[in-house]
C-alpha cells in the first residue's frame, strides 16, 4: 500500500515555521500571506486603509503599491470585493499609498 502524501491545509501557508492565513490581492490577484497585504474597509462609501485590522465590515486586501491599486481600479475590483453597486471613493487609500511610496524613496 502506497503512503498518502501529506496535504497542506487549504488557505494557509507555511510562513516562518507557522501557518499563516492567505489572502488574494484585489489588484494583481496574487495570493499571499495576509500580513504582507493592506486591509481595506468601506466606511460610508469611502474605502479606508485598516492599518490595525480592527475595523468592522467586509474587508478587501491589496498589496501596498500604487501599481496594484491602479490594476484594481482598472478591473473595477472594489465594487465587487465590497459587494456594492455604487462607485467608491479611493482618495484616502491613494493618499496612504503615496505617503508610503514617498517614505521608501526619501
Amino acid at each position: 500500500m502506497r503512503p498518502v502524501p501529506r496535504m497542506r491545509p487549504q488557505g494557509k501557508l507555511e510562513y516562518g515555521g507557522q501557518a499563516a492565513p492567505l489572502r488574494t490581492c484585489v489588484g494583481c490577484r496574487v495570493r499571499t500571506v495576509s500580513s504582507e497585504l493592506l486591509r481595506l474597509v468601506q466606511v460610508e462609501g469611502v474605502i479606508v486603509p485598516d492599518l490595525r485590522r480592527r475595523l468592522q465590515g467586509r474587508g478587501a486586501s491589496l498589496h501596498p503599491s500604487l501599481g496594484c491599486l491602479e490594476l484594481a481600479e482598472r478591473r473595477r475590483a472594489f465594487p465587487r470585493a465590497f459587494r456594492v453597486a455604487v462607485p467608491l471613493d479611493l482618495s484616502r487609500v491613494r493618499a496612504h499609498l503615496e505617503e508610503l511610496h514617498a517614505e521608501r524613496i526619501g
